[in-house]
């Protein structure tokens, strides 16, 4: 399970926005900060602060990764060739958790990675229980066929509020999906702004 599955809405508080789309966040109703200072007067956030938010927003997104897991990341996007920023989207978007969550299997990331930790998912045949097991477009990624007829996987299918994205292919009837490509940034459904130029920044400085 994962150690911010039961606190997860506070990183929508925190950020003051509503990173994942999800009608029951509570920035719905309150679009301010957690805790009995939450309301306070805003200050000016600085350069640093900025740069910040938008690693703490990214990293969140994606389940609330560690630093630790998540600076790494950000170390092999930055060797390889190309856009520092967009290597991290493709990175992020190529994880074992993110893929379930993309394919509609689980409603959350957070289910996602409890999903898989728990042995319901394969990997082209073998079974994974890694949430950051890196797959490659082609991999076929799929539910253990007695995991697919819990009431959880048969609700996040039909769950109106996010679509399959394009570089995703996700059959429901088979419970089967696999990354076509991977994506650009401009191609990743975020429901709020996300700026990986400045976690590029952050870890420049």
């Amino acid at each position: 399970m994962s150690k911010r599955l039961s606190t997860k809405y506070k990183i929508d508080r925190r950020m003051g926005e509503n990173i994942w789309g999800r009608p029951k966040s509570p920035v719905n109703r309150r679009n301010y900060g957690p805790g009995e200072h939450g309301q306070r007067r805003k200050s000016k956030i600085s350069d640093f602060g900025i740069q910040l938010r938008a690693k703490q927003k990214l990293k969140g997104y994606y389940g609330n990764i560690s630093e630790k897991q998540f600076r790494k990341i950000y170390a092999e996007a930055n060797r390889i060739k190309g856009d520092t920023s967009e290597n991290l989207i493709g990175l992020l978007e190529a994880r074992l958790d993110a893929i379930v969550y993309r394919a509609k299997f689980v409603a959350t990331v957070f289910a996602a990675r409890q999903f898989i930790n728990h042995g319901h998912i394969k990997v082209n045949g073998k079974r994974v229980n890694i949430p950051s097991y890196r797959c490659k477009p082609g991999d076929v990624i799929e539910v253990r066929e007695k995991s697919r007829q819990l009431a959880f996987v048969l609700e996040a299918n039909q769950l109106a509020e996010r679509d399959v994205p394009e570089y995703i292919s996700a059959d429901h009837n088979k419970m089967t999906a696999n990354m076509v490509s991977i994506p650009a940034f401009a191609d990743v459904p975020y429901p709020v702004q996300m700026e990986p130029n400045l976690v590029v920044e952050f870890y420049s400085r």
